[in-house]
């Protein structure tokens, strides 16, 4: 089956649980229609950019998938409905990495930025 790797935003009003609980409940959407939730992370209440439905900030949750597409495309537009769901990004990845996501690491545990110039 194919992998997907989904960030979902909640409002900010929600409790740390009600969060979490949406978590849950769209794992089990994607197990009900023949996928499974491989990982998740619940990232905590973030600042974002700009506002979204007046909200300028959100619970931030990461996702990691193994279904069907049709199981996907149910849990998105199961999501698009959810009043307390603001946004969602899906992506299909090759493979899943083994360690917790970049928001998840310590600065220290990212290493180097790459070939970046000394700054003067």
């Amino acid at each position: 089956m194919p992998l997907y790797e989904h960030v979902m935003i909640a409002r900010q009003d929600l409790s740390n649980t009600q969060a979490e609980g949406l978590i849950e409940h769209f794992g089990t959407v994607l197990s009900d229609n023949g996928g499974q939730l491989v990982d998740h992370e619940y990232w905590g209440v973030k600042t974002m950019a700009y506002k979204i439905n007046k909200n300028r900030k959100g619970h931030y949750a990461f996702l990691r998938s193994d279904a069907p597409a049709p199981a996907v495309q149910e849990m998105e537009r199961l999501m698009r409905l959810h009043d307390d769901v603001m946004r969602v990004l899906t992506i299909k990845v090759d493979a899943h990495a083994e360690l917790p996501s970049v928001q998840m690491q310590k600065r220290e545990e990212r290493g180097d930025r790459g070939d970046r110039r000394e700054r003067r």
